[in-house]
């Protein structure tokens, strides 16, 4: 932890809401990505990320400092996304493909895309929609630290700290979430180069 951010951390712990507010100024975006990825819906993701600044604002009184401020901002991500995993599980899902119904027949859903649509960009697409698809079918642990490590870029000392676990254990988790995806990305072989899955 810097200088900066440990003057910022003790004023915040004494009020400062100004200090509090540039102390989580770094951590937003990584929050929101987090909470994107596990979630995989814009607005939710932006409700959730908030849902994690209030959690640190309420606690940060009690944060005692034996791990560092990013590890317990990430942990606190992980549980408020792990918790709105849990509570959606019996929810239904509406697939953005699905037709609106209608009194006078159905409606297909159209979604704005503002970016131009060559042949790359659909191929693009499909590839980024495969893989989050593939991820989003692994279980809430694996999808956690694929999350963690492959997209957040976190160490596996930061993951075992957030997750409060062995280094082991989330590097046995992450081959295990890997080799798991290999095996779904490869039965949609003809989405990639022969580079990506072998």
């Amino acid at each position: 932890m810097s200088d900066k951010e440990k003057y910022l951390l003790l004023k915040s712990k004494n009020g400062d809401i100004e200090a509090f507010e540039e102390l989580i100024e770094a951590y937003q975006r990584k929050v929101f990505n987090m909470a994107l990825r596990m979630i995989g819906n814009h607005d939710d993701a932006s409700e959730l990320a908030q849902e994690v600044f209030i959690r640190v604002y309420k606690s940060i009184k009690s944060f005692k400092e034996e791990s560092s401020f990013s590890t317990w901002i990430y942990r606190i991500t992980s549980n408020v996304c792990l918790d709105e995993l849990r509570r959606r599980k019996n929810k239904k899902v509406i697939s953005l493909d699905e037709d609106i119904k209608a009194e006078d027949g159905d409606i297909k859903r159209q979604v704005e895309d503002d970016k131009p649509t060559p042949d790359m960009v659909v191929e693009n697409k499909e590839m980024r929609k495969a893989v989050n698809d593939a991820i989003n079918t692994l279980s809430a642990d694996h999808r956690m630290v694929v999350v963690m490590r492959d997209i957040q870029g976190l160490s596996y000392d930061e993951i075992a700290k957030v997750l409060k676990c062995p280094e082991g254990t989330v590097k046995s988790r992450i081959n295990r979430a890997r080799q798991e995806l290999k095996q779904i990305l490869k039965s949609k072989r003809e989405l990639f180069n022969s580079e990506y899955v072998k």
